[in-house]
């Protein structure tokens, strides 16, 4: 592997022909790692609850987008769609439903799912980025997504190179340097492409909200959070026993999420900041508490108590409760 800037070494680690996101993986009990949408459907649910306030806020049209961007399988969307369809059916008929999707492999599998849920009844478009998206009226959506944006590593002054799987800090690179400065930082990951992702959103809708959920802080860590999950193990980036040659690609790296940097990069795209607050509080303040109720007055004990299980995990803070975080943007 000849030797690159490791956020070349990232991408294609995550997004190469053989990349770990190029195709299809498990994700859940029998993958490498949990996600809010693989713990209970009530995320979704609890996402569908907030679109449908907005349309009634007057914010979001009847006929306005809702975009997933990055969906993997498609699942997140698809509970969002089951419970419109609970909760407002006479939606389904005037919402445009979207995901942006860059692997054709999981734009495939997406199709697929989703006309073995719904059949005719839920018109979904692919596009692969946000750049062929044009729209007045939008929300977007997305989970777990800026932790899978390629980063360089930083460190007293030095940008890293990868040669071969070995890490060197020796180049100097003045925009990672701006960025570790205004964030506070002497070490760590400096995330890469959060602005032209900004841009692109502003360019592509003329008002929307952008709603996603992530793990990471507001203010930067003080040092490297780089991590590898194999089969629900963490591995440390750095840790001396670490074998990258047998972990690339097949493997997801990731890394804790700086929200200045994502809030910092869509307030210079004229897209306004509205709040972070953890998931657990984000999704009680947007109704998942009551939908809890609704259903434990339509089905049995036994049934509505393994739901109620599954939910805690969503907002339990030893769980994703606390650690994850919801960032909200508006676009008047």
């Amino acid at each position: 592997m000849p030797s690159r800037k490791f956020s070349k070494y990232m991408s294609k680690w995550l997004y190469g022909d053989d990349g770990y996101y190029a195709t299809y993986k498990n994700i859940g009990k029998s993958g490498d790692f949990y996600t809010a949408v693989s713990t209970s459907k009530f995320f979704g649910g609890t996402i569908a609850k907030h679109i449908i306030s907005l349309v009634d806020e007057g914010f979001l049209a009847k006929d306005g987008v809702v975009c997933e961007i990055g969906a993997h399988h498609g699942y997140f969307l698809a509970d969002v769609i089951e419970f419109i369809y609970t909760l407002r059916p006479e939606l389904l008929n005037s919402l445009k439903f979207v995901i942006i999707e860059r692997f054709d492999d999981l734009q495939r599998f997406q199709k697929s799912y989703f006309a073995d849920s719904f059949g005719d009844a839920v018109n979904l478009t692919h596009y692969k980025s946000l750049s062929e998206l044009k729209c007045e009226n939008a929300f977007f959506i997305a989970n777990e997504i800026f932790d899978a944006f390629p980063c360089e590593l930083y460190y007293k002054g030095k940008t890293a190179r990868v040669d071969g799987h070995n890490v060197e800090f020796d180049i100097d690179d003045e925009w990672v340097k701006a960025k570790a400065k205004k964030y506070n930082k002497d070490r760590g990951e400096i995330a890469i492409g959060y602005e032209e992702f900004a841009s692109e959103m502003a360019l592509a809708c003329g008002k929307f909200e952008f709603m996603s959920f992530d793990y990471g802080e507001m203010q930067a860590r003080p040092d490297f959070s780089l991590r590898v999950y194999s089969k629900h193990e963490v591995i440390p980036f750095f840790d001396e026993d670490i074998k990258r040659e047998e972990l690339f690609a097949k493997s997801d790296i990731t890394y804790d999420v700086t929200f200045e940097h994502v809030k910092d990069a869509y307030e210079d795209a004229g897209v306004k900041f509205i709040e972070l607050k953890a998931q657990m509080v984000a999704l009680i303040d947007m109704g998942i508490l009551e939908l809890l109720e609704m259903l434990k007055e339509k089905v049995d004990e036994k049934i509505y108590k393994q739901e109620l299980e599954k939910a805690k995990m969503l907002i339990l803070p030893n769980f994703l409760g606390e650690r994850f975080k919801m960032i909200r943007f508006r676009k008047e």
